[in-house]
């Protein structure tokens, strides 16, 4: 199975011009909350197959997904379980938000966000 991946540049201009993009961490809920990119949601890797087909209905639309770093295997695991599920447009951005954040983009965070 070839695992397609997305470089920092490439999802920073997706992101800047708009293009629909769904940004899943697949790290636990507390490594999220302390930091996360922009507008992603917060799937971890071991319950992406029981809740895929809610939180992500469209197995078209470009999913990428992200952990913490190249060293970190969580988002590589979801992303076997997406496409293995039949999402046609997913990738992996292996460096992850440590790379994210060293380039100096923003993250968000959610530490004291009420729901």
């Amino acid at each position: 199975m070839k695992l397609k991946t997305i470089t920092r540049e490439q999802l920073k201009a997706r992101i800047d011009n708009g293009s629909p993009t769904i940004l899943v961490e697949a790290l636990p809920a507390r490594y999220y909350d302390q930091a996360h990119l922009p507008g992603a949601i917060n799937i971890p890797h071991d319950d992406i197959r029981a809740v895929a087909l809610t939180r992500l209905p469209d197995k078209a639309a470009t999913i990428v997904v992200y952990c913490a770093s190249t060293s970190c295997q969580n988002s590589r695991q979801a992303l076997i379980t997406l496409t293995q599920m039949g999402y046609e447009d997913a990738y992996e951005y292996v460096e992850g938000k440590a790379d994210w954040e060293e380039a100096g983009y923003p993250l968000e965070s959610s530490v004291g966000a009420t729901a």
